[in-house]
């Protein structure tokens, strides 16, 4: 009787729980279709702090970033819900409407080959490439068994070349797999949250404009190679080396970014 009461006293609880939790979200809603972004950017981040992140209350803090006209957290919000969900048409969409208003035009990042698996990588999420994998490796032992135990040479054939192919299929899905898992915690790229930033050739503030690589605006994505911790007149300060595109590398201050 004891143990039916405190499974019923759990349950109560767990109840209790998501209702809050809830609430917190509907909150937030009605925020910001209240036009109160402030605060509703507040309730989701909050929502994210104690629910845990996903790509809805990541896609409704970029909305509400780019209603507050902060584009670079915007941009860095859409991000962080494609890592989640990289289906999500929603916020890819909204992701390129925000991109196309930003200052900045970086050139040509990365190879066509990269981007391309990159591209193939992230058109499902990383279980759903593992569960095409694991339902190919199934097809593939099905064939070894036509193959090995089939009576009919038709069958056999069928076996073998069928088995081949899906053994194909299966590498091609485990490789997809890892590589969209890969993408989704990498912690190489961030985005340019300050308003501005001048990006040095030393990890250091540029003393002169002679030591001035290049200005950056919110929203740029760089990629982080590398970081050094610098000290300024007693002041310590973390500097990233990044890659703005294929012939821009430069130092810029880990203040002005946001990893993804």
């Amino acid at each position: 009787m004891k143990r039916i009461s405190l499974i019923v006293f759990l349950l109560n609880l767990l109840c209790l729980t998501i209702k809050a939790e809830s609430q917190v979200i509907a909150t937030a809603d009605s925020a910001y279709m209240a036009d109160e972004y402030n605060r509703a950017a507040e309730l989701y981040l909050k929502a994210i702090s104690e629910e845990g992140p996903s790509s809805k209350l990541y896609y409704n803090l970029g909305n509400s970033y780019y209603r507050m006209g902060e584009l670079g957290k915007s941009i860095l919000a859409y991000e962080r819900s494609l890592r989640l969900d990289p289906t999500d048409q929603d916020t890819r969409d909204n992701l390129a409407f925000v991109n196309a208003r930003i200052t900045d035009r970086p050139g040509e990042r990365g190879t066509f080959l990269g981007n391309s698996l990159d591209a193939t990588a992230s058109a499902m999420k990383s279980d759903t490439w593992a569960w095409i994998a694991f339902g190919t490796f199934l097809l593939t032992v099905a064939g070894v068994l036509t193959y090995l135990f089939a009576g009919a040479i038709g069958l056999r054939k069928i076996g073998f070349f069928g088995g081949i192919v899906t053994f194909i299929l299966c590498a091609v899905s485990i490789f997809f797999a890892i590589r969209s898992a890969a993408n989704a915690i990498s912690d190489d790229a961030a985005i340019v949250t300050a308003p501005s930033t001048i990006l040095s050739t030393a990890p250091r503030t540029p003393r002169d404009r002679s030591q001035e690589a290049m200005l950056l605006h919110e929203g740029t994505r760089v990629s982080i190679l590398d970081s050094v911790k610098s000290t300024t007149d007693s002041v310590q300060s973390v500097w990233y080396d990044v890659q703005v595109d294929n012939t821009h590398r430069a130092w810029i201050n880990a203040m002005d970014v946001e990893k993804i």
